[in-house]
């Protein structure tokens, strides 16, 4: 629950101390949290694990707790159903240092990258049923991954962290071809990221960021020309089906409040535009319509809590892909309007009804569609504070 007068400062620090995620649970009494997610949907949505008909979500289990003094550690499955098997994935097992010296915090395993503004969070926590298009494209939904992370906390009056993150990149490969075996780097992808962000007055903050991935495995190679790959087929997958080099990323994120109370009425504007570049093979000769080159795309959402038991949501995206057929480019494009209408009964139970028009040009032979879902998504056991 947060105070009548909450700051962003204050709410930030809390948020992404790992030192104030554990400060109760101890090794000896971690604290377990399972999240249970099910939607019944009227058809398919494109780049989704959401299929028609009824389905599981998300459906986490977490534990998390101080290891002593000078680490913290957090493990998350996710149980998820893909063509009528159940499996069981492991999302987050890293641990991370409470007491280095200067601002410097090194998180190590597996755990969700800080780049962008949603990546960072878990997708329970959203306020539409899925991620934006451009994150399912890109990021295969949101980006977990093995590796190692140093950030900074600058000493600043206003919130100042930089990061750089280095990846195993398994999940960010581009598309291997079907007739030859492929050699990626062991150590694909590295980030770095930098968020800024302050209070306006005791009612609203805000916060911005620039994040920039470089993937060494991210760019076809020169025989993948002959392989067309279908993305409609993806489902279920947690890989990006959209890779190239160079990632650039953009966001911020706006939050009102009267009098700073969050608990009664709120409003959460936030918006994405993420650039990939660089995916082309380096040999051989291409042709790009309208010399394009690059793919594209972005979301602007707002959601506006009216009481402290209903939510209205309403968001606007689109992503600018590009299918290679022989050596030829096509454009791409999906364009997704959503709207959602959401009852949370308490902190831990909401159930939420999405009306969703998507428009595809070109893209994996989808056709306009209207999609409905209706979720639920509950939470039991002790759960940490979402990010801001």
């Amino acid at each position: 629950m947060f105070n009548k007068h909450m700051t962003f400062t204050g709410l930030l620090c809390g948020l992404f101390s790992a030192t104030a995620w554990a400060e109760t649970p101890t090794l000896t009494n971690p604290a377990i949290s399972v999240v249970l997610d099910g939607y019944y949907q009227n058809t398919d949505r494109p780049l989704s694990e959401a299929t028609e008909g009824f389905g599981m979500g998300h459906n986490e289990l977490a534990l998390s707790a101080n290891i002593d003094d000078m680490f913290y550690g957090k493990l998350t499955t996710v149980v998820e159903v893909n063509d009528g098997e159940t499996e069981l994935n492991l999302e987050e097992a890293f641990i991370q240092t409470l007491a280095m010296p200067a601002g410097f915090a090194i998180r190590g395993g597996r755990f969700l990258s800080d780049i962008g503004y949603l990546n960072n969070q878990h997708v329970h926590t959203d306020s539409f049923v899925d991620r934006p298009a451009v994150y399912r494209a890109f990021l295969g939904s949101h980006y977990y991954d093995d590796g190692a992370r140093l950030t900074y906390l600058a000493p600043t009056d206003v919130y100042w962290t930089l990061g750089t993150e280095i990846f195993q990149g398994d999940s960010m490969r581009a598309a291997d071809d079907e007739h030859h075996e492929r050699e990626y780097d062991n150590l694909g992808v590295y980030t770095v990221y930098t968020k800024v962000g302050g209070d306006i007055g005791i009612e609203s903050s805000w916060q911005a960021g620039l994040s920039y991935l470089h993937n060494k495995n991210g760019r076809l190679t020169a025989e993948d020309h002959d392989h067309d790959h279908d993305h409609s087929d993806d489902e279920h997958s947690h890989d990006a089906a959209y890779t190239g080099q160079n990632m650039y990323i953009a966001d911020f994120v706006y939050k009102w409040a009267p009098k700073g109370n969050y608990k009664y009425q709120n409003l959460a504007v936030s918006a994405e535009w993420i650039r990939l570049t660089d995916f082309a093979p380096e040999e051989g000769i291409y042709t790009y319509p309208s010399s394009t080159h690059y793919q594209q795309g972005w979301y602007l959402s707002g959601v506006y809590q009216l009481t402290p038991q209903w939510s209205v949501g309403l968001r606007y995206g689109q992503v600018d892909t590009m299918e290679l057929d022989e050596d030829v480019f096509e454009k791409q494009k999906l364009k997704e309007t959503d709207v959602s209408l959401s009852w949370h009964h308490s902190h831990f139970s909401t159930v939420r009804l999405q009306y969703t028009l998507q428009k595809g040009t070109n893209f994996d032979d989808i056709e306009n569609d209207n999609v409905v879902t209706l979720q639920y998504v509950m939470t039991l056991g002790a759960h940490g504070a979402h990010q801001f």
